[in-house]
């Protein structure tokens, strides 16, 4: 009992500190993911509290199974309509990109350092998956908004390529142990086989949860534990069967996720705290597993993996990987420095050395430090190399706090929002009954110095009001943008960014050079609606943020319905400073 609880003290201690120092540590702009990994290693045998933990096993357990909560979590936040700007080219950097990074990481290895191919092979498929957690956790403690279509392919990119590299993998592995010559037909037609069955398990997983989401009564609590319970058990079902059990988890979260299930917000809700739960866990855990004095000795070689895929590796599989889809320079840079490597290369990095691999802490070393590096080095630069691009874009309207009500029973999902009233709210100082809706909502009253103002009183709403009212989840959108200031604290002035005045992107450019200087345009582009060319320019990808500058007018994308087809375009005059 004494020894239960001081395992006990030990871990809830651990896990405080590392809460708290992420706190602190996250105002620096320090990724948190690896303050995790740093307090793991402080605790750890040759650290200020000298826990010997070698335990390999118990780490790939553990990791495993917070890797399926971390997935099964990022698909079900990726909404659909991300897919039509990025879905193509995510993908194609999630297997052409990961196997570009394999091979070329393998090529420098073996040509630069004498490794041996099947070795180097290994090395690469290891250290080939991204991390998307690590970057939009760094995003979301800068308060920084980036480009959609940015956004959106590294998202899909990082959910789908860690199945891509846990079957490289494997496979890889399998064949040094067994001993087998290397046969690219057969490693191809095994890939192919797991990402189908892993496709199917996905499917099959969300599409079961969803049915008895919807048939079933219990109260809301048990929905989110329901969800992660089903995704453990589709990844078990699906990797048993010989599919990809990581991709049957993202598939199933993406499918619950864009359900439109009323006990969504609660789920979402309690998984985030699962998935950072599983973070957390999973970086302490193999913290606490590495012995700094052994990353010594392959010390060299590890850091020159890292400048390696850094600077060349991960530029040129983007570059292959995206060139037939048109991304402006500028994004392709930006996503080519956002290739983290966070927990997922090792974790696999295990995988050789639970199945026998001669020199398996070679393997360990490398990714180990191969994410030191990244985390430090492309981590700490993200928000800096963002704003340099000019990628960043204002924050969207959005309510200040969100309740779920899901036991009304109603067919489209209804929530609870607050808005704080300020300056910039288009309703502030405005009567509610001088405002006009073209959605149906409800308005509840306004929490005004602690009293509730009902709304038969006819309150007219002043800066500092928290105004409730309750609608359908699907109008968040047209909403928000009545009663919120741009959403959260920005770092961005929307009309700084997007200029004082819109236009309707059904305007043509001829009617636009009316009353801005444009000028000089070609005859043939003058008829062309702003939609049209702004179309055909972004190679109909057109997100928010995008911009064109036409002789003295800066043209930037305001606003797009959820065809994607462009309704507001802003615009604004350029000085001869800009």
């Amino acid at each position: 009992m004494t020894d239960l609880n001081g395992v006990m003290l030990l871990m809830g201690s651990l896990l405080l500190v590392s809460i708290l120092a992420a706190v602190v540590s996250s105002r620096f702009g320090a990724p948190l993911l690896l303050v995790f990994l740093v307090v793991g290693m402080l605790a750890g045998e040759e650290g200020l509290l000298g826990i010997a933990f070698d335990e390999p096993q118990v780490a790939f357990f553990i990791g495993s199974l917070a890797l399926v909560i971390i997935i099964f979590d990022g698909g079900m936040r990726t909404r659909k309509e991300r897919f039509r700007v990025a879905l193509w080219p995510a993908i194609s950097l999630s297997t052409i990109g990961v196997a570009l990074t394999c091979t070329l990481t393998a090529v420098g290895l073996v040509y630069l350092f004498a490794v041996p191919w099947p070795i180097a092979l290994l090395i690469g498929a290891i250290l080939s998956s991204t991390d998307a957690a690590a970057v939009f956790g760094i995003f979301q403690s800068q308060n920084l908004r980036i480009k959609q279509r940015v956004t959106s392919t590294l998202e899909i990119e990082s959910g789908t390529n860690d199945p891509m590299a846990v079957i490289l993998t494997m496979t890889m592995t399998t064949g040094i142990v067994s001993a087998q010559a290397f046969s690219i037909p057969a490693v191809v037609l095994d890939v192919l086989l797991q990402l189908v069955l892993g496709y199917i398990g996905g499917w099959l997983g969300g599409r079961c949860f969803v049915f008895i989401a919807r048939k079933i009564t219990a109260q809301f609590a048990f929905f989110p534990l329901l969800a992660a319970a089903g995704a453990v058990v589709v990844f078990a079902l699906t990797s048993g069967a010989g599919g990809s059990g990581f991709l049957a988890a993202y598939l199933m979260g993406y499918i619950i996720g864009n359900a439109r299930l009323p006990q969504l917000m609660h789920i979402l809700q309690v998984q985030d705290g699962l998935a950072w739960l599983s973070q957390i866990m999973m970086f302490l855990i193999l913290g606490l597993l590495v012995t700094p004095s052994h990353l010594v000795e392959n010390l060299g070689l590890s850091l020159a993996v890292a400048g390696m895929m850094i600077f060349i590796v991960r530029p040129i599989a983007v570059l292959v990987s995206l060139l037939p889809f048109s991304y402006p320079l500028r994004e392709q840079l930006f996503i080519s420095w956002v290739g983290l490597r966070g927990a997922v290369p090792i974790i696999l990095a295990l995988y050789p050395w639970l199945s026998g691999v001669p020199g398996q802490e070679l393997f360990f070393d490398i990714a180990f430090v191969v994410v030191m590096v990244s985390l430090v080095l492309q981590g700490w630069t993200l928000a800096p190399m963002a704003r340099w691009l000019k990628l960043e874009v204002p924050a969207a309207a959005e309510p200040d706090r969100r309740m779920a009500l899901d036991q009304v029973g109603s067919n489209d999902p209804l929530e609870l929002w607050s808005y704080e009233m300020r300056e910039q709210s288009p309703a502030c100082d405005h009567g509610w009954h001088e405002l006009r809706w073209a959605v149906p909502l409800e308005f509840v009253g306004l929490i005004r110095d602690g009293e509730w103002i009902r709304p038969h009183t006819r309150p007219q709403l002043r800066e500092g009001d928290k105004v409730l009212v309750i609608a359908q989840v699907q109008h968040v959108d047209e909403i928000s943008r009545v009663l919120a200031a741009g959403g959260q604290a920005r770092t961005l002035n929307v009309s700084d960014f997007f200029g004082d005045f819109a236009l309707n992107g059904e305007l043509s450019l001829a009617d636009v050079a009316d009353f801005y200087p444009l000028g000089e345009l070609d005859d043939a582009v003058l008829p062309l609606t702003l939609h049209e060319y702004f179309t055909r320019k972004f190679h109909r990808r057109v997100v928010v943020g995008d911009q064109l500058v036409l002789g003295s007018v800066q043209l930037t994308v305001r606003e797009l319905d959820e065809q994607g087809y462009l309704l507001k375009v802003g615009v604004k005059l350029l000085s001869k400073e800009d």
